[in-house]
């Protein structure tokens, strides 16, 4: 389904429903295409991903284009990554109540449920926890890289959001340490041009409300929107109940001297009872799935992010400086170490910020010059008690808090100069590269007594510092108008967490811990049929170097270390196409090998050549769309998602077989105004498990299979009303 455009010049700047265009990017478009400067501009993000224009009430298709690598929008022909993008209409259909819903959807991306809208992401990667993705709003790290969080996008209003992009492998040289698997790129919804506003009230399994209100108006010169989300469920699982209120607030403003500016206000406070990802031993998760072994855990979230992006093309020029200011509380009391290492934390974290870039574009050979500065100020803390569990069988029902395991002040600084250069020696040939310098320290501070034995060490006060140049280089090559292919190799790392560093538990020394190093080498073939099939297939080999591994000893307990090498590598390709007026098609598929290529852990234990834990041999969905006339714009769709096997332990013992899953959604605007919406998820009402782990017979315990079990079939109805 397409999104047509529509027009307004203020200033010289142009807009597609207040989101400005730069001039430069306007030319490219017109050289490139041969198109009207209406039908050049209509290819601008709304913000991301539109593909089509109305002009003279004829609709022309254009272009995709992509705004992660260059934090602008580029054309994704000319573009040497492999990106895949949801667009706003395709979020207003899905209605997603988890970013699963959204992001499995995409070649090479897997996100799991780990309770609430927390979740684990496999895009590269094993199913992990780990600190291998950046995530962005607007461009815009959503967390210091020194307190990353797995859950990253529960902190965002998905739901209400504009568009998601996602870039897959290491980022570009304006990305820096986090950005080596993935970068995830959410955009908000921009001020409209004329005054709007729409309400949603969506009702479904388990006690699940959500509203969803927004709304928006304009003047000359200035435009804004704000959304709120309000989210109740019961939980499917026993004591997991979750609440979640999110509101986002933007103000699009052009000034009189041709300056742009975006300014961006979100918050967001959760609080949840979770079994999180809780597992279940084997009988209880084929017959009893929905108990929850570990009723005490709780999860309360709070975070705010303030952003003013100012921008202003003179000329060839582009000037953009960008202040925020970010805060993120989490407190918890995690599940999966109550039976190893009971504990309940809080760690909190400030930020303040400046990302800087001037863009400089020349005529010969259609070279564009980018430069810029990212500044990061992070204070944070760690505060962490032992607790005292009662057990009551495999149930963890009370507890008692007791002394303090880890009580320290942190701070995380960091500045990143980069600079990106991309030319075009012919016109079908795009060559890109860069370079971007990281200078990172943490400064700690520890508030309790030194310790360098037992399970809780604690590192004396300490400061730890990382510099490191990270080069990229691609290029992109147009076969035929309808068929571009492109090559790129991409150097990234990433510095360990402050968490990985300074809570040190039965580990040696975690203080010295070495930085992530990655080189990632890719190749890609992208085009269009006459008929309107879009397809991409890219292949991709990735090693890691210092890789931060997790050793599980037999007792249950875990060690932070570095691994020698790990081996990532795979194919993924996506296809759409119109099988019909009525109907279409959209497919994604990956497989993948992931492997230690050099791990041992201790004296007596050698995984090198193992395949890693939790890391799926292939990801599948497959969306079949039928539109007819009759349903008045509405839409039906069948929707199989598929996860493949993958090994349940270190060693390589056991396998967890993988699963299917069916679901089936549907729309229909009984007005223009007035719409009506269902779905249903796990339509077959499958058992299956969003993680698992086997567990070797030990200190007289017998082997155990545990797995997380995933939501039972769940339907959802809403009604919404725009005006």
């Amino acid at each position: 389904m397409r999104q047509c455009a529509t027009f307004s010049n203020l200033n010289g700047l142009y807009r597609l429903r207040s989101i400005p265009f730069t001039q430069s990017f306007i030319a490219k478009l017109k050289m490139k295409h041969k198109q009207p400067l209406a039908l050049a501009i209509a290819t601008l993000l709304y913000p991301s991903f539109t593909l089509a224009a109305q002009v003279n009430n004829d609709e022309v298709e254009l272009a995709p284009v992509t705004i992660t690598d260059t934090r602008e929008a580029a054309l994704k022909s000319e573009t040497s990554a492999s990106t895949s993008q949801i667009s706003q209409e395709d979020i207003e259909f899905l209605q997603p109540g988890h970013p699963s819903e959204v992001l499995n959807r995409m070649p090479g991306v897997h996100v799991n449920v780990t309770g609430g809208e927390g979740h684990m992401t496999a895009i590269r990667q094993p199913i992990t926890t780990g600190a291998v993705y950046l995530y962005l709003e607007d461009g815009i790290p959503t967390r210091s890289t020194g307190f990353f969080n797995h859950n990253a996008l529960y902190e965002i209003n998905v739901p209400q959001s504009a568009g998601i992009e996602v870039s897959k492998g290491p980022g570009s040289a304006l990305h820096g340490s986090d950005a080596m698997a993935a970068v995830i790129n959410v955009s908000t919804k921009a001020a409209p041009e004329e005054t709007e506003g729409d309400v949603s009230l969506e009702v479904g399994s388990f006690g699940w409300q959500r509203l969803l209100l927004g709304g928006g108006t304009a003047s000359l010169n200035h435009g804004i929107r704000a959304d709120l989300n309000l989210t109740h469920t019961d939980g499917w699982r026993d004591s997991t109940e979750y609440d979640r209120q999110s509101a986002n607030v933007r103000l699009d403003s052009f000034l009189d001297n041709g300056t742009k500016v975006k300014t961006v206000l979100n918050f967001s406070n959760i609080d949840q009872q979770t079994a999180g990802s809780s597992r279940l031993l084997e009988d209880d998760y084929k017959n009893h799935p929905t108990r929850n072994y570990t009723p005490i855990s709780m999860r309360k979230v709070e975070s705010l992010r303030l952003s003013s992006a100012f921008e202003k093309e003179v000329g060839a020029s582009l000037y953009s400086i960008t202040p925020y200011f970010r805060y993120n509380s989490m407190e918890l009391l995690p599940n999966w170490s109550l039976s190893y290492d009971p504990n309940t934390y809080k760690t909190e974290n400030k930020s303040a910020g400046v990302m800087m870039k001037y863009r400089q574009d020349f005529t010969p050979m259609r070279t564009r010059l980018i430069v810029g500065t990212d500044i990061d100020y992070s204070p944070g803390s760690m505060d962490q008690n032992k607790i005292d569990v009662t057990k009551e069988g495999n149930y963890f029902v009370d507890y008692t808090v007791k002394e303090k395991l880890y009580d320290y002040d942190v701070t995380f600084s960091s500045i990143s100069p980069y600079a990106h250069i991309e030319t075009s020696p012919t016109d079908k040939l795009r060559v890109n590269a860069g370079l971007r310098f990281d200078h990172m320290r943490y400064d700690y501070e520890n508030n309790l007594t030194d310790i360098d034995t037992g399970n809780h060490r604690r590192p004396e006060d300490t400061d730890v510092e990382y510099q490191h140049l990270s080069p990229k280089l691609g290029m992109t090559y147009a076969i035929n108008d309808q068929l571009n292919t492109f090559a790129s190799y991409r150097h990234a790392f990433r510095v360990p967490s402050q968490s990985q560093l300074f809570r040190q538990g039965k580990a040696t020394n975690t203080v010295k811990l070495d930085p992530v190093k990655v080189d990632n080498y890719e190749i890609g073939l992208r085009g269009k049929t006459i008929s309107k099939v879009n397809y991409e297939i890219s292949v991709y080999y990735m090693v890691k170097e210092d890789d931060i591994l997790t050793f599980k000893h037999a007792d249950g307990s875990s060690e932070t270390m570095n691994a020698g090498k790990t081996l990532h590598q795979g194919i993924e390709t996506g296809l759409t196409a119109p099988l019909s007026n009525d109907i279409d098609l959209a497919v994604s598929y990956a497989y993948t090998e992931f492997t230690y290529e050099d791990w041992k852990p201790n004296s007596t234990t050698d995984y090198s050549d193992n395949q890693l834990e939790a890391a799926p041999r292939d990801i599948g969905n497959v969306a079949l769309g039928y539109h007819p006339s009759q349903l008045n714009g509405g839409k039906v769709e069948l929707e199989l998602s598929h996860l493949g096997q993958y090994w349940m332990d270190q060693a390589n013992t056991e396998t967890y077989k993988g699963h299917q899953l069916l679901n089936i959604r549907f729309n229909y605007p009984v007005t223009p105004e007035f719409k009506v919406s269902a779905r249903i998820l796990n339509l077959e009402d499958k058992t299956y498990a969003t993680n698992s782990t086997y567990k070797p017979a030990a200190y007289g315990n017998p082997e155990t299979f545990e797995y997380s079990p995933g939501m039972p079939r769940t339907a959802y109805v809403s009604a919404s009303y725009s005006f």
